[in-house]
């Protein structure tokens, strides 16, 4: 008899969870503003707003904690996560960030100005609210299969090189400060880039003269992809993948609170010299000195043992089987989800799901809202309200896709969890029809409105 598959590590500490009535959460989500954001943590029983530093730690991270250097400048920490980042990626200039967005913040003040545009995959909120917010524009050159949800191609991560080459042809070249390549693609369903396509937008780049940069969140995960559906990687390591993959860039961004394995952090990796002197000079002023740039020592020692531990292939296969145990669960339910499964989250189709919820009432948000009542799940909307409004009409955008995420963080559920998850789902799917109403704004910023923007029932 063939072995069953088992986790490659076994459990030490346990965090006590609480559930709640019917009644609670629906008084809860009113006192919230119909905002999943502004719920407490102890209001919620299974929590999938985002993978984003929620995960569990190793044991070999918790040591490195005790050991961390705190010296302001020159600190043993960032030595050991200099050395750890230029091993895996290749990039040799390395500023520390208290997160990835302060990373994306301190890269943009040194790269992009009013009037430019960057290309990319489905730039998310935080990378597109930096670039709006500097008067600059965001152009989405995702491959058309995105947007059949049943697509099974592998790689719908991939940027569409036809209407990148059009980005380049049809704006100045001084306009385009740089492609970005999100990996894994996290606004598209959590999909991964092959390392065909990053090939080929290097060199498409090089024919133009444009700068390559990743934002890297999730790089170790679509370095797994590439191995397991990629012709010709399956012999071949992640480590040696990432390489690879990172040797076709100039630098990148990272929030490590994704495939770092920690709880807060980020860094900037580049291999230009001048970028990095000025871009140190934006560490300094919003981050801190450029040997800690808003992380503490501790921090820093734990997120070079964490890049290592992400980057093996039995802790990948691991994260990313939970992940496709969720998807195909709520497949066999029937529920319509993103196809393939994502690395770090089901993505669930709100418009196929909530037939009956207009766009103008933001159906992704209604169905998280549902779920949050039917058994307190928290998930995300990655939609209208994420998508947020035109910064020159003021009108809001409608993407093609209306999805909830239900992102799994790391390490930290079991699969008893993911068939809970599966059942609620199901559960509010079988009474879809009778979800008629959805939410309007009372309030909202003026810009990445989702994380406090203030509903009510419509």
């Amino acid at each position: 008899m063939e072995l069953p598959y088992a986790e490659p590590f076994r459990i030490k500490m346990v965090e006590n969870i609480q559930q709640s009535t019917r009644e609670q959460r629906e008084q809860w989500l009113k006192e919230a503003d119909y905002n999943l954001f502004n719920l407490k943590s102890s209001q919620v029983f299974i929590d999938l707003l985002t993978d984003s530093g929620t995960g569990a730690m190793s044991d070999q991270q918790w040591a490195a904690l005790m050991t961390g250097d705190e010296s302001y400048a020159g600190s043993r920490s960032f030595q050991e996560l200099q050395s750890t980042v230029e091993r895996i990626t290749g990039f040799p200039y390395l500023l520390p960030t208290h997160q990835g967005r302060a990373a994306e913040n301190v890269l943009f003040s040194v790269l992009v100005k009013e009037g430019d545009v960057v290309p990319g995959n489905s730039h998310f909120d935080t990378t597109k609210g930096h670039i709006e917010f500097r008067k600059a524009h965001a152009i989405d050159c995702t491959l058309d299969e995105v947007f059949d949800i049943n697509d099974l191609y592998p790689f719908k991560g991939n940027i569409d090189l036809n209407k990148l080459e059009e980005v380049y042809k049809s704006h100045p070249k001084e306009n385009i400060p740089f492609c970005l390549v999100t990996v894994t693609c996290n606004s598209s369903g959590g999909q991964p880039v092959s390392l065909e396509n990053i090939k080929a937008v290097r060199e498409l780049s090089n024919k133009y003269g444009i700068p390559v940069y990743f934002d890297s969140a999730r790089f170790a995960e679509n370095a797994y992809f590439i191995q397991q559906r990629e012709e010709g990687e399956k012999e071949r390591s992640i480590k040696e993948i990432c390489k690879e993959m990172f040797s076709y860039g100039d630098g990148m961004t990272m929030s490590s609170k994704k495939d770092g394995l920690v709880n807060i952090g980020g860094f900037i990796a580049l291999n230009n010299q001048e970028v990095f002197e000025k871009a140190s000079n934006f560490t300094i002023i919003y981050e801190g000195f450029i040997t800690y740039g808003g992380m503490a020592g501790r921090d820093m020692a734990a997120l070079a043992v964490g890049l290592d531990e992400a980057t093996v292939s039995a802790y990948l296969e691991s994260r990313i089987s939970q992940v496709e145990y969720l998807g195909n669960k709520l497949i066999e339910y029937g529920v319509p989800v993103q196809k393939p499964i994502g690395g770090h989250a089901v993505f669930v189709d709100a418009l196929s799901f909530l037939p009956n919820i207009s766009r103008e009432e933001f159906p992704a948000q209604t169905l998280g809202l549902e779920l949050y009542i039917e058994a307190g799940i928290r998930g995300v909307e990655i939609g209208t309200l994420l998508a947020d409004r035109d910064p020159d009409t003021r009108e809001n955008r409608y993407p093609k896709l209306e999805l909830l995420r239900l992102a799994i963080p790391r390490r930290t559920y079991t699969n008893n969890h993911m068939d809970y998850i599966a059942a609620a789902v199901r559960n509010v799917y079988e009474r879809r029809n009778e979800i008629t109403k959805g939410y309007k704004i009372v309030k909202e910023p003026a810009i990445l409105r989702h994380f406090t923007v203030k509903l009510d029932k419509a």
